[in-house]
């Protein structure tokens, strides 16, 4: 089985509008944490759900492309940042894992484009959404802090409750668009169906009965 890589003309409309989703989700005000260097925001559910729809390679493009428009000075983050300063930062670890994270989220949850589960959904978001981020975000902000990574890592669990928030309503919101519009997740799992060779075949597995 051949992995299709290349995006066509719908593929980048989803990319778009996921992109364009996760800035909108921080648009609302951020928390400030850890005397504002890294904040606490909406944005993680964008990413989110554009692993468990879009995929590992289409979420994580949806994901760049928002970084990218950041880096050129949009003010698309949290909090109406942007620009190649927050690059460089304490939260630049958790922008690194946002990618990471939606790839892991989607090699989870769309392996095989499969129908996604509650189980293999809920088990995508936490390790792709949650851990994921967090084993890129805290080593990063620990080391341009100087906190060091045990003081930093337990500051990190102020993150968890909403994290965890944020993982219910993606799988609820993921699960909740597959029944009602399937065809937002591109290509689904292939499903068995009768052909004309299968009939074929039955009809030649039949007896027959002689002719004079």
């Amino acid at each position: 089985m051949t992995t299709r890589t290349s995006f066509g003309g719908a593929d980048l409309a989803r990319i778009a509008v996921f992109a364009a989703l996760i800035a909108v989700l921080g648009m609302p005000p951020a928390i400030a944490a850890f005397g504002g260097a890294v904040p606490i925001t909406a944005q993680t559910l964008g990413v989110m759900l554009a692993g468990t729809i879009l995929g590992p390679w289409r979420g994580a493009a949806a994901v760049l492309v928002l970084e990218l428009l950041a880096f050129a000075g949009l003010p698309v983050l949290a909090g109406g940042r942007g620009g190649a300063g927050v690059f460089v930062g304490p939260s630049v670890g958790y922008l690194i894992g946002w990618i990471a994270g939606v790839i892991v989220i989607g090699l989870i949850v769309r392996a095989d484009r499969r129908r996604p589960t509650i189980l293999r959904t809920s088990i995508g978001v936490i390790l792709g959404g949650i851990v994921t981020i967090y084993a890129f975000g805290i080593p990063f902000q620990a080391g341009i802090t100087g906190l060091g990574f045990g003081p930093t890592f337990l500051s990190s669990l102020l993150f968890l409750p909403g994290d965890l928030i944020k993982a219910v309503i993606a799988v609820a919101l993921t699960l909740a668009l597959w029944r009602a519009y399937p065809r937002a997740f591109g290509q689904t799992s292939r499903r068995p169906q009768a052909s004309s060779d299968t009939v074929t075949s039955v009809n030649e597995s039949a007896p027959t009965t002689p002719q004079a």
